[in-house]
């Protein structure tokens, strides 16, 4: 049987999250929970990210990755959850690519 990488990335991160407690590792997870506009990724939408960065999932199809795998780095460390919003409204929005005319609201939460 030929693995292919693509069933990997086609996993729910939820399961990622669950299989990276496991290993030990220390895990956040970034959920949409709103949208305005033209969003690139539905509300529900996860992102799992790990104290070493590594993440998986997706909330924006790559526009604010960045800045929410950064923010989830100080969540893990601090313990605290935390709300983002991205939007065009923010000069922020173009700097991480958040450009297509929509807003997010994406939260943050230490996972355990």
């Amino acid at each position: 049987m030929e693995h292919s990488t693509s069933l990997d990335e086609a996993r729910d991160p939820l399961l990622i999250a669950e299989g990276w407690k496991q290993e030990g590792r220390d895990v956040a997870i970034a959920t949409v929970v709103e949208t305005w506009g033209s969003a690139p990724r539905p509300a529900g939408s996860h992102l799992v990210i790990d104290a070493e960065g590594n993440f998986h999932g997706s909330v924006s199809g790559g526009c604010v990755e960045g800045a929410v795998v950064t923010e989830a780095l100080d969540v893990l460390e601090s313990g605290k959850a935390r709300m983002l919003e991205f939007g065009v409204a923010d000069e922020t929005a173009w700097r991480v690519g958040l450009s297509c005319g929509g807003r997010i609201r994406v939260y943050v939460e230490r996972l355990g």
